[in-house]
C-alpha cells in the first residue's frame, strides 16, 4: 500500500457561473400561480453577462426562506415543485458577509437561510483508505466530490458539542450533511497524525478531512 500524504482541503471558489437567469416578476408569478405548468425549458432565459451591464438592482428581501431540511418557503408556504426550486438554487449565491442572495444580471434580493442552503442525503464511496473518494448527493440532485475545492468541515455547538457537518457545493454555498450520511462518514473514519496531534477524519480525493475528536457515534438531528 502506498504512503498517504496528508493534505488540507483549503480554498473556496468565489465565482458562480449562473446557469439560468430569471427576472423577479417571472419567479414570483410562477410561485403564486399554482395553475402555471412549470416548464424549465420555457421559463429559463439564458443571458450572457455583458461588461457594460450595470450592477443588479437590490430589491431587498424576497420573503423567501430555506429551512434546515432544505425546504424552500415563499411567504411562509413551502415551494413544492422541485424543478422550480432547482431554478431558484441555480441563481443563489452568498456574499463575503454571509448574506444569501438570488441574483440575476438585473436585480437581486436577499433570502433567509436557517442553516445551509442545501442538504446532503446520500453518500457514494469509491475506493478505500486514502485512495477513496466521497461523493455526496443533495436533495436537489447536485453531486459533489469532497476534494481540495469542495471541503468537508464539522462545526460543533459550543454548548452541547453536537456536530454539524458540511460539504462545500459551489461558491460559498454549503450542504448540511444529514445524520445518516454523517454516520457513514464516521464508520469510514481513521486516525491520522496532524501537526503532532492524533486527529479523527476521513480521506477523499487525496485530502484528509478532520471530523473532530469523537468518542462514539455522532448524535443530534440533521
Amino acid at each position: 500500500a502506498r504512503s498517504c500524504e496528508l493534505s488540507t482541503a483549503v480554498g473556496m471558489v468565489s465565482v458562480i457561473d449562473p446557469y439560468s437567469v430569471y427576472r423577479k416578476s417571472e419567479l414570483i408569478l410562477n410561485i403564486q400561480n399554482d395553475d402555471v405548468k412549470m416548464d424549465p425549458g420555457i421559463l429559463a432565459t439564458s443571458i450572457k453577462t455583458d461588461k457594460g451591464r450595470p450592477d443588479p438592482v437590490i430589491c431587498g428581501d424576497f420573503d423567501m426562506r430555506i429551512a434546515r431540511d432544505g425546504t424552500w418557503f415563499y411567504h411562509g408556504s413551502s415551494i413544492g415543485r422541485k424543478p422550480l426550486v432547482k431554478l431558484f438554487a441555480s441563481v443563489l449565491n452568498r456574499d463575503e458577509e454571509g448574506v444569501y442572495w438570488l441574483t440575476t444580471p438585473v436585480e437581486k434580493g436577499r433570502v433567509a437561510v436557517d442553516d445551509a442552503p442545501f442538504l446532503a442525503v446520500e453518500l457514494t464511496v469509491d475506493g478505500e483508505g486514502c485512495d477513496q473518494t466521497l461523493r455526496f448527493r443533495t436533495t436537489l440532485d447536485d453531486e459533489v466530490t469532497a476534494d481540495s475545492d469542495h471541503r468537508l468541515r464539522v462545526a460543533h455547538d459550543p454548548e452541547t458539542g453536537e456536530p454539524s457537518p458540511y460539504v462545500l457545493v459551489r461558491g460559498r454555498l454549503e450542504a448540511l450533511i444529514n445524520r445518516s450520511v454523517f454516520y457513514e462518514l464516521v464508520e469510514r473514519g481513521v486516525e491520522e497524525i496532524v501537526a503532532g496531534e492524533t486527529v479523527f477524519g476521513v480521506w477523499s480525493a487525496g485530502c484528509f478531512f478532520p471530523l473532530g475528536s469523537l468518542a462514539g457515534r455522532p448524535g443530534g438531528e440533521s
